[in-house]
This record gives structure tokens, C-alpha cells and sequence, in this order.
């Protein structure tokens, strides 16, 4: 059965590297790391390759211009929707598989998601996605128990006693909410200028 759930187990990978710490890939991670990048090519190709793409991108530059070269409004927000709508859909299916749902989920969700977007520049999708890792490796790195890994550089007698983390784990969502304002305050336009629809 552990053969099916997982890529890589972290008995295969000592053996393959030799260090004594395991990596485990599972099945849905790679599933989810795999429809990700496919999603994220269509997506991309969508916006640039097809009328409809084109239209989306032209209306939330220039409303008035657009409606002046004959661009349905109507159709455009309906089809913006529909295309949230699902990435939503397959985005929360991806998580589901990968961790568990509790009824306050979202609430652990909703702050990063929004702080990626606003970092990375609302209204530009390359924004949202590099606003992503901004949000995500600024987490990591902050709440981060760094002391296995200076276990692997320092000798025997220098190693530290605690956990060396500069925030705990239970501080993810505040590292979220203090780069949002850090961003709002400074480059309220994020990353890549994008361009909010009024």
C-alpha cells in the first residue's frame, strides 16, 4: 500500500543520497505539483493565445476601450467566473487530498491567499503566482526551526540548545498579514503593477 501512496519514501531516499535525514514525496503532491504546472500553461495560454483571453486582458485594462472595440462585458465577467470558479474547485480538491479539512480551515487560508495576490500585484496573474512564494518562503523562513540544520554545519560542541526559530508556528498567519502591510504601505501596487477593476 505505501508503494501507491508515495513517490519517493524516506527509506529510498537515504539510500539514493546517503544522509542519514529522509525525504518523502506522496502520490497527491505529485499529482498536485503536476496539475498545477499544466493549469498554470493553459491558464497562461488562455490569456494570450485566444480572442477570449485577449478580451479578458484588453476589458480589465480599459473598460471604456474595450466596450468601444465591441467587447461583451457581460460575457467577459461571466467566462472570469466560470474560469475562478473552477481553478477554485480544483485548488481546494488538490488541498483536500494532501491535508485534512477542519471547519476553520479557511480562515487559515484566506489571509495568505489574499497577501499573495496583493504582493505580487492584483490583476496580474505572473504577480499572484511569485506573491505566492513570497508569502509562503517568508513564512518558512521566519517560523523555521533552524536547529537541525546547524546541526549538519557546526561541530558537536556548538550546537544550540533550543529549537532556534524567530517565530513559532502559530505565528504563520501573522507573518502573512504584517508583508501585506509592509507591501500596502510601500508598494500599495505590489510586485507587478497590475491594475484593479473598478
Amino acid at each position: 500500500m505505501d508503494g501507491e501512496r508515495f513517490i519517493l519514501k524516506a527509506k529510498d531516499f537515504k539510500m539514493l543520497t546517503g544522509l542519514d535525514e529522509g525525504l518523502t514525496i506522496k502520490s497527491t503532491q505529485g499529482v498536485t505539483i503536476i496539475l498545477t504546472i499544466i493549469l498554470v500553461i493553459l491558464l497562461f495560454w488562455f490569456l494570450n493565445k485566444t480572442k477570449t483571453g485577449k478580451s479578458m486582458r484588453a476589458y480589465s485594462d480599459n473598460q471604456e476601450l474595450a466596450l468601444l472595440s465591441g467587447i461583451n462585458p457581460e460575457r467577459i465577467v461571466l467566462i472570469t467566473w466560470i474560469i475562478t470558479g473552477t481553478l477554485a474547485s480544483v485548488a481546494g480538491t488538490l488541498y483536500g487530498l494532501d491535508k485534512s479539512y477542519k471547519p476553520f480551515t479557511y480562515l487559515h487560508l484566506v489571509l495568505p491567499i489574499f497577501a499573495a495576490a496583493i504582493v505580487g500585484g492584483v490583476g496580474n496573474p505572473l504577480g499572484a503566482i511569485i506573491g505566492g512564494f513570497v508569502i509562503s518562503f517568508s513564512e518558512l523562513l521566519i517560523t523555521f526551526a533552524y536547529k537541525k540544520f546547524f546541526f549538519y554545519i557546526l561541530p558537536d560542541n556548538f550546537l544550540p540548545d533550543g529549537l532556534l526559530q524567530i517565530l513559532s508556528t502559530d505565528y504563520k498567519i501573522a507573518v502573512s498579514f504584517i508583508i501585506l502591510v509592509l507591501v500596502l504601505l510601500i508598494k500599495p501596487t505590489g510586485i507587478y503593477k497590475g491594475k484593479i477593476i473598478e
